[in-house]
C-alpha cells in the first residue's frame, strides 16, 4: 500500500512564470500538483505570496525532499 504524502511550497514572487517555473519543478519530481492559495494584503489585490500544493507517494518526501522549501 503506497502512503500518499504532501509538500508545501511556498512563493514569495507570484507571477505566472514563477508559478509555472516550481510547478514543472515538482511535477518532474514526481509530485501531483493539488491546488495554489493565495495571500494578500488589504493594501493591494495583487498576492504577496502563494502557497503551492502537491502530493506524491511518501517515498519521495523520505528521499530528502520533503521540509521547508523556498522558491
Amino acid at each position: 500500500m503506497s502512503i500518499m504524502a504532501y509538500k508545501v511550497v511556498e512563493i514569495s514572487t507570484v507571477t505566472d512564470d514563477e508559478i509555472e517555473r516550481v510547478v514543472n519543478e515538482w511535477s518532474a519530481k514526481g509530485f501531483a500538483f493539488a491546488s495554489i492559495h493565495f495571500v494578500s494584503t488589504q493594501a493591494s489585490r495583487r498576492p504577496v505570496m502563494a502557497f503551492l500544493f502537491f502530493t506524491g507517494p511518501e517515498g519521495e518526501a523520505a528521499a530528502g525532499t520533503a521540509g521547508k522549501v523556498r522558491a
